[in-house]
């Protein structure tokens, strides 16, 4: 069981960073559009201060807070750990990636960003502990409104792009890309993510076995 949990803390904390290294990278590749919310965690940055990371947690925080007044129940440990990690993994990349100012260069970051942050939700998702706060804003509204999934997720993301472009946040054929294409992307790389999971789990048994 320790070993199983070292395993699944390790896929979750290595998920987080992988997808903050894939947005600050998207981020980095800006001229095309960043992804919605980093569109208006990016456009508080320029009207208000702080950091975009900051802004990640805190805007993560209310809609955690959201959805525990509406569920009576607090999230999971994992959606208030997805939060802080998150934020303090993008500030830490921004901090450190060179600026790009080559279209060729914007383009490159931009797609290596994106399968990362692919794979990172993939990775974090196959650790199974929880939803992070927006997946469970999303998930709260379907919930109370039966709508469709991806008809939320999707005028969600609408919504906070809207504001963060009235924010000056930067928008291009990215942001469109990732708001519509990060979905089919996640139906790979999750259950590659799983499969991983899985079999570092039954390598583990194996071991545990011919103990």
């Amino acid at each position: 069981m320790k070993k199983e949990w070292i395993l699944r803390w390790s896929f979750f904390i290595f998920g987080l960073m992988v997808l903050a290294f894939g947005i600050s990278l998207t981020i980095e590749g800006k001229h095309l559009g960043i992804g919605p919310w980093d569109v208006f965690h990016y456009g508080l940055f320029t009207k208000f201060g702080f950091t975009i990371g900051t802004w990640s947690i805190i805007s993560g925080f209310l809609l955690l807070l959201i959805s525990s007044i509406f569920n009576k129940a607090w999230p999971k440990i994992g959606a208030f750990l997805n939060m802080l990690f998150l934020g303090l993994f993008i500030d830490l990349f921004n901090s450190i990636l060179p600026s790009i100012d080559s279209l060729a260069g914007a383009i490159i970051a931009f797609i290596i960003g994106v399968v990362l942050i692919g794979y990172g939700i993939g990775f974090y998702v196959s650790a199974d502990f929880g939803a992070g706060p927006r997946d469970s804003f999303m998930l709260l509204i379907v919930e109370r409104t039966g709508w469709s999934i991806p008809l939320v997720r999707n005028g969600i993301e609408v919504l906070v792009f809207l504001l963060g472009w009235m924010l000056g946040g930067p928008v291009g054929i990215g942001t469109v890309f990732i708001a519509f294409g990060l979905g089919p992307m996640l139906g790979f790389s999750i259950p590659q993510c799983k499969k991983l999971m899985a079999y570092f789990l039954d390598q583990k048994d194996r071991l545990l076995t011919h103990m």
